[in-house]
């Protein structure tokens, strides 16, 4: 699965995958707690393949993002948890994407990052980076 299947829903935790698309919205499952709720055109929807970070050069889509936390964490959930201080959070980030926007990136977005790896770890869907990657290319040829 991809990260066009899911998204992020302002005021509500977690992340959620794209169940059906319906007439008003779409039917969306919780990768928290697998529960399923309908969402409409009004709320106010975040897909993952759309979101960027903020570097000094350029926007890293957040895929390349995460692939940079699977690489240095080996596939495994972080080391730090997404309720650490904003100094431990920047810090680790750094570690990460060393050209963030300190100005543009905020410790919030940062805590965003680190909660959505974990929970698409927890989930098995980060194999699902490495495999668009390869579509990416293969379409390319």
């Amino acid at each position: 699965m991809s990260l066009e299947k899911i998204l992020a829903i302002s005021g509500k935790p977690g992340l959620y995958e794209i169940v059906t698309q319906t007439r008003t919205g779409a039917v969306v499952e919780s990768l928290l707690d697998k529960k399923r709720l309908t969402v409409g055109a009004h709320s106010n929807i975040s897909i993952l393949s759309e979101i960027a970070i903020y570097t000094l050069t350029e926007e890293v889509p957040l895929k390349d993002v995460l692939k940079k936390v699977k690489d240095k964490e080996n596939g495994n959930p972080t080391s730090i948890s997404h309720k650490d201080g904003k100094d431990a959070l920047e810090e680790y980030f750094f570690e990460v994407l060393p050209d963030y926007d300190e100005d543009r990136v905020y410790a919030s977005d940062i805590k965003k990052v680190v909660q959505w790896y974990n929970l698409l770890q927890k989930n098995n869907l980060l194999d699902s980076l490495e495999s668009e990657d390869e579509s990416d290319t293969s379409e390319e040829e």
